[in-house]
């Protein structure tokens, strides 16, 4: 019991860590996206010249840093979330109410993934090009997808399982700054 509790602080941390490294990707994604808009500023306006590959760059990073940062969103609650409920529930009644919300999350998340790895495949397999003059490869930017929600599937493993041993604290700012130290620590709150 004790090795198993062991291994899933363990996987807790790891799975923290790449989360961490999502949302610092995701970061750079967003400033190379800042990088190429005044670059495509400058191309455009100063030098009269027709802008190629910018635009399908931007739209395809800003993307791809919104499926795979999304793990460092959930690390650190950063979602949009309505908690009315919560608010009139007693811990009993938001613990459950959490661990429901986290185990549906789970459910899509593992659908999503597998739907998007098939999309991702056949793009794969087929060798499909962008119908454009840059014409990227499309499996480059579809990676985003199962990556991202790999990921996202890993964070709702560790969330689940910190809920459930009384690592984490169900809803609310103070929650998320304590499942955040808890997480990283290997320690309950």
């Amino acid at each position: 019991m004790n090795f198993e509790r062991a291994r899933m602080t363990a996987y807790v941390r790891i799975v923290t860590l790449l989360s961490r490294i999502t949302g610092v990707f995701a970061a750079l994604l967003f400033a190379s996206c800042i990088a190429v808009t005044a670059h495509l500023v400058f191309e455009r306006s100063v030098m009269g010249r027709a802008v190629i590959w910018q635009i399908e760059y931007i739209t395809f990073a800003v993307i791809a840093a919104t499926f795979i940062g999304s793990p460092y969103v959930l690390l650190t609650r950063g979602h949009v979330s309505v908690d009315v409920i919560p608010h009139y529930l007693g811990p009993r009644g938001r613990y459950w109410l959490a661990l429901a919300a986290a185990v549906l999350a789970l459910v899509f998340c593992l659908m999503i993934l597998w739907y998007s790895f098939e999309w991702w495949w056949d793009v794969w397999d087929s060798g499909e090009v962008k119908n454009s003059v840059w014409a990227p490869k499309l499996w480059v930017p579809y990676l985003s997808l199962p990556v991202g929600f790999g990921l996202l599937v890993l964070q709702y493993v560790a969330d689940i399982w910190c809920l459930a041993t009384g690592r984490a604290i169900p809803f609310g700012a103070a929650a998320a700054e304590a499942s955040i130290e808890a997480k990283a620590s290997g320690h309950g709150t």
